[in-house]
């Protein structure tokens, strides 16, 4: 266990430690899950720590756009707030040092200090949506989508399996041609998600997360995984279906929300990062809430 101030990688062999943290918390915001800061390590050069009661997650390290991610444990959180900030300006010369993806909670926390600047990111933001609207898409504003599932059930043969080890291979064959079709090797980002969507496959027993599949023909075409958030949450990490398939988005998330998620009260599907494609699509579900994040900082 690294502590403060030495880091040290995210490894599979952390699941256990951090992800008893993370649940002891319930958090609400996507990003304070084992799996999301192990499958993203690459792409935010993502590092951990433990300073007295807490946990303390670090992206970017090394460079001027170092981050933190909100500090994880007990109430009041100020001190470790407040240290973080300034071990970022003063120790790894950030020149303007964030907390970034904090909740409403750490918010609430800080909000009687005056020595905190704090904005809400919409970007951030998290969808959350009720599992059975996800499930049964009913009524006038869900209309649409019924319609797709309804046109692909008649034109398609298919059937809906969990995701086991054995059919980790054909996944990565569905992501590798949605990739192809997105021009991922023209886009960092892109080739970073296809690198967080291997590490999540790869791993699946090992993080212990849900997958689901849809067959068609005998052949993978789309694949989900997700795991449980808090105690009346799962969130939806990663989602994938060939691209020359029409409405098989709007399937696979509604057959593995049935499947493996019926018993849940809600699913939180992630944020949008400012995406228009990916903002539509998560409004047009029409989420039950939106999880708000804020970046934090320090004033002067």
């Amino acid at each position: 266990m690294p502590e403060f101030p030495e880091f040290k990688p995210i490894e599979i062999a952390d699941r256990d430690f951090i992800r008893n943290i993370f649940w002891e918390y319930q958090p609400e915001t996507s990003e304070l899950t084992f799996t999301n800061i192990f499958i993203w390590r690459d792409h935010y050069k993502i590092q951990w720590s433990v300073w007295k009661d807490w946990l303390i997650v670090a992206c970017n390290m090394g460079g001027d756009s170092c981050f933190v991610l909100p500090p994880v444990g007990p109430r009041p959180r100020v001190e470790a707030a407040r240290m973080l900030l300034q071990w970022l300006k003063n120790e790894k010369g950030v020149n303007d040092p964030w907390i970034q993806r904090a909740d409403s909670r750490l918010v609430e926390e800080l909000k009687s200090s005056r020595e905190f600047v704090v904005e809400p990111v919409r970007d951030h933001f998290d969808y959350v949506y009720r599992s059975e609207d996800l499930i049964k898409l009913s009524g006038n504003k869900y209309h649409g989508k019924k319609n797709h599932i309804n046109k692909f059930k008649k034109t398609h043969q298919f059937s809906y399996s969990p995701l086991t080890p054995d059919k980790t291979g054909a996944c990565l064959e569905v992501a590798d041609r949605w990739c192809a079709a997105r021009r991922c090797h023209e886009d960092l980002d892109l080739m970073d998600e296809s690198k967080a969507v291997k590490a999540i496959l790869e791993n699946s027993e090992a993080l212990k997360v849900k997958g689901g599949l849809i067959i068609i023909n005998d052949k993978v075409e789309a694949f989900t995984l997700g795991e449980m958030l808090n105690q009346e949450t799962a969130v939806v990490h990663i989602e994938k279906a060939n691209p020359d398939i029409p409405q098989l988005f709007v399937v696979i998330n509604q057959q593995f929300c049935e499947h493996a998620w019926k018993d849940v009260a809600f699913i939180n599907r992630e944020q949008d990062l400012g995406d228009e494609g990916l903002r539509k699509a998560k409004s047009s579900y029409h989420p039950a809430r939106m999880v708000e994040k804020f970046r934090i900082k320090l004033t002067g």
